[in-house]
Order: C-alpha cells, then structure tokens, then sequence
C-alpha cells in the first residue's frame, strides 16, 4: 500500500502542492528520495530516521521508496522533512492514512525530534486554503500562517506532538495569527534643520508614492531625510501586509512570532549585485526592489550602483513587478516600491557648493550625473536639490511640522484615494493612475492646463513626464483637500520637476 501526505513546493510567491507518496516494500533494507530532490531534501532521510529513533520507532528492514510529485518539479528546502515523516509513519500503520490525507505540511525535523521553524509557511497556508486542507507546521512558523483565516492552522513543537495529536492523545491548539508590533522611531523631521523644500517634497511622494531624488552635497542631509521618511507612512493595510509578508515568509524574515504592519524600509549598498537588487541565485529568490513591496527602497549614492542595475529598475518601476528568468525558472515577483534615491551632484560632491571650488566644473557634475540615463530620470516625479547647511544654522531652534503632525496630512491623503480608487483593481495610489482615469481624476482647470502646456513646450517634458506632473498635482492637491486639481498644485508639481542641474 502507498501512504500518501501533502506539502508544497515553492515557485517564487507561490506554494505549488507536493504529494509525498511511501511505498514500504519486500527487499533489501533501503531508504531512498525521488522526485527531483536538492541535497537538503535528500538529506531529509537521515533526520527523519535520528527523529523516530528518538521516539523509539524502528524503521522496518524493508525498501523504504519516497516519492515527491510531481517529478519534474524541483524539490528545494528542508521543510520536506515533516511530510515524509508524515508518510512514512502511516506506510507503517503508526497513524492513520486520513488524517495525513486532511493535512498540508511542512517543517524541519531536529535529531531529537523537534521541529525547526522554516521559510515559507504563510504561501503553504494560501496554497493549503486553496486546496482545503489544515496546514500542520512548527509551532514558531504557525503565528504568521494563522493570518490566512480560510483554513486551519496547527502548530506543533516536534514530531511527537503531531503523533499525539493524530492518534486523539493530546489535540494540539489552534494557531492564532501573531502581530509584531516594533518600537516607534525616535527619528523626527524636526531633527533636520532647515531644508523645508525638502521636507515638502518627502511629505508629497509619502502621499502618493511618487519616485524621489535628492542631489545635494555630501553632509546636506539627504541620508538624514531619508530616514525619516518611514515616520510618516502609514501602517500597512491588512491586504498590503499579507502581500508583503509573503516574500518576506519565503526569505526566512519573519522569525518574530507573527507578520508586522511596519512598511519596509529597504537600503542596499551600491556594491550589490544584479541579483541581490533585482533577484536571482539560486532558486530565484527575491532581491530587494520585491522586499520593498508596498515600502521604500532607498539607494545612496545613486550614480555608484553599477549601470546594468540602474537600468534594470526602468521597467519595475512602471510596472510593479519583475520577472527572474533563469535556465531552469521563470518567476514573477511583486515589487510595487517607492524609489527614494540620493546623489551628490559630481564625483567630489561640492559643485553647488558656493564656499568650496570644484576644479573640473561643470565637467565633473555632466560625468558624473550623466550616469544615470535619460529615460530613467524621467521616472522620477520629484527632482529636490538640496543645499548645503552652515554650521551657524545647527544652532537654530527645530523648524517645521513634527513626523506626528506629517504622518496625520499623509494618511488622510491615502485616506482620499483609497476612498477615489476603491472600485478601480489595481490602483491605490495617485502614482498609479493612467490612461482615462488619469484624465479623469488629475485633470486641472483652465488656467493650470494653459500653465502645463507652456512648461511642457518650453523644456521638451516627454509624454511620460506630463502625466507624472499631472499624477504630483493630484496628490498635492488631496494633501490639501481640494476635490480639483488647480493651477497652484500644477506650479508646485512643476517646481519639482524643472531644475538647472537635474532635468532630464
């Protein structure tokens, strides 16, 4: 007889179902894995046989045949370890084949026996609701599944528990979704003296989720305004937290006992690899454009990343998702970020700087700025230089609006077009508006259309900069609770697109 257990496979965002099939026959004594394994699932069969020896189970002297199928798909992790053990202890009639047959599961297995929380356990929980059974997984993994409220989820300690639980002993509890809720960020916008130009435009592209760059020499604060932008973002919807706890769940991030609401905030280094920002390696995985999904992703010195980098993130950044093609896989990953960049305006930073002399001006600005290209400067609605600070205005007392009172204006923005995008899939932001609905929803009065017009003839605006200054007015506009775009919100959109040093 074959017993049979489920897990899943998984395939970039998505848990593709896996059969675990056992076939205890006459033969030689033999334990052996098909079906496409990696080296941890071959593995598995060592831990499985160290765990029921720990609970004093004698596997019998016959061939022992695992099956994961389908066959042809790769088989990769070691949250195989607690199916097969699964399948095997109802090939010997230690459980019975029902209950294996209701239950979706996945873990690693200790050598004694215990199970260690693995990556992935809130795809399983989706992919277990789609195909109606209860996901079984270690207790740690069960306060991220247990947000999936379509199908039950038990969490267990080790593979003894599961057994006592199967055979009526002792029923394991339900698992409750956890939340973690991390500490509030001490940093405030009033930590940055002056640079209010600056503050505005961060509280703008919070608003909508407009692109950002920041030029401005080394030491102006740029880094400074950066961090503090998740002080104004507010929290994660329910929908926006699942989606981002799913690429999180696959890259072993969530380790705190539940999902959190907390938007990412992502900050690579310029010496990363194609891989690591766009995704990759082996299997796949994510790279940091998809672990930004629904937050920011901000790059540093900007012009440093490598240019095939720079020029990869042209087509995430319109359409919110990225494709990793590989010999062996082809895997669509989310990635709808905010992309927050900064620069200094040459290679020795201080050609805006009055009081410093740069020797190759404004050859060493056009080398240096002229690494990133024409077509990707144009995805960035809002184009801040930032000056520098004098030492004297370090003194001055905090100027501005607290993060508090920002946060307050944001959310009531995301609160408007949440409320104007509702019947619309798709689209939750003012930066993601096109087409009719742009026109419809963005359209300003005559006197902002005549202004629009002009700018657009007199600097060469490309079709695409036209619509994102349309796209900024509007969210200006939702800051200030006007129902219409006007020719103010238009003049403001169009001061942070048009500037000396950085148009396109």
């Amino acid at each position: 007889m074959v017993a049979r257990a489920h897990t899943v496979a998984f395939q970039g965002v998505e848990a593709r179902p896996v059969e675990v099939q056992c076939a205890v026959s006459p033969g030689l004594p033999a334990f052996s894995i098909v079906g496409l394994p990696d080296k941890a699932v071959s593995e598995a069969r060592e831990r499985v046989r160290s765990a029921l020896g720990a609970m004093a189970i004698a596997l019998p002297s016959k061939r022992i045949t695992i099956n994961l199928s389908p066959a042809d798909l790769p088989k990769e992790g070691s949250h195989f370890d607690l199916p097969i053990a699964l399948a095997l202890l109802c090939a010997i009639d230690i459980l019975s084949a029902d209950a294996a047959e209701a239950t979706m599961a996945l873990g690693e297995l200790s050598l004694d026996g215990s199970l260690v929380p693995v990556a992935g356990a809130l795809p399983a929980a989706m992919t277990a609701a789609a195909e109606g059974r209860t996901l079984l997984c270690p207790r740690v993994s069960g306060a991220e599944a247990a947000w999936v409220d379509a199908t039950q989820v038990i969490g267990a300690a080790s593979l003894a528990d599961v057994v006592r639980h199967f055979t009526g002993q002792s029923p394991l509890p339900v698992a409750q979704p956890g939340e973690v809720r991390l500490e509030p960020s001490t940093r405030d916008l009033r930590d940055v003296k002056g640079q209010e130009r600056a503050k505005r435009a961060l509280e703008i592209a919070a608003a909508g989720r407009h692109h950002m760059i920041m030029i401005g020499t080394p030491g102006s604060g740029k880094s400074m305004l950066a961090a503090r932008l998740p002080g104004i973002l507010p929290p994660l919807t329910p929908t926006e937290a699942l989606e981002t706890s799913m690429i999180q769940s696959l890259c072993g991030m969530l380790d705190e006992g539940g999902i959190s609401r907390t938007r990412p905030f992502r900050e690579p280094h310029h010496t990363a690899s194609m891989a690591a920002i766009v995704g990759g390696g082996k299997g796949a995985k994510p790279g940091e454009i998809s672990l930004a999904h629904n937050g920011v992703l901000f790059m540093d010195e900007f012009p440093e990343f490598p240019r095939t980098v720079l020029e990869t993130l042209r087509q995430p950044i319109e359409t919110g998702e990225v494709m990793v093609a590989r010999a062996n896989a082809h895997v669509k990953y989310p990635c709808r970020f905010m992309l927050v960049a900064a620069a200094n305006p040459c290679k020795c930073g201080y050609l805006s700087d009055p009081s410093r002399a740069c020797s190759r001006a404004p050859v060493c600005g056009e080398d240096y700025l002229g690494r990133i290209s024409g077509p990707l400067m144009d995805r960035f609605d809002l184009r801040i230089e930032v000056p520098p600070v004098g030492f004297t205005d370090l003194d001055l007392p905090p100027s501005g609006d607290s993060s508090a009172t920002v946060a307050a204006r944001v959310q009531q923005a995301r609160v408007v077009q949440a409320r104007r995008f509702q019947d619309t899939p798709g689209i939750r932001q003012n930066a993601d508006i096109e087409g009719n609905l742009l026109e419809e929803v963005s359209a300003p009065d005559a006197e902002g259309k005549d202004l629009l017009v002009k700018a657009a003839e007199r600097f060469g605006l490309s079709a695409r900069a036209y619509h994102r200054i349309l796209r900024v007015a509007r969210t200006i506009a939702d800051l200030e609770g006007a129902p219409d775009v006007r020719r103010p919100h238009v003049a403001e959109a169009l001061s942070y697109r048009i500037s000396a040093r950085v148009a396109a």
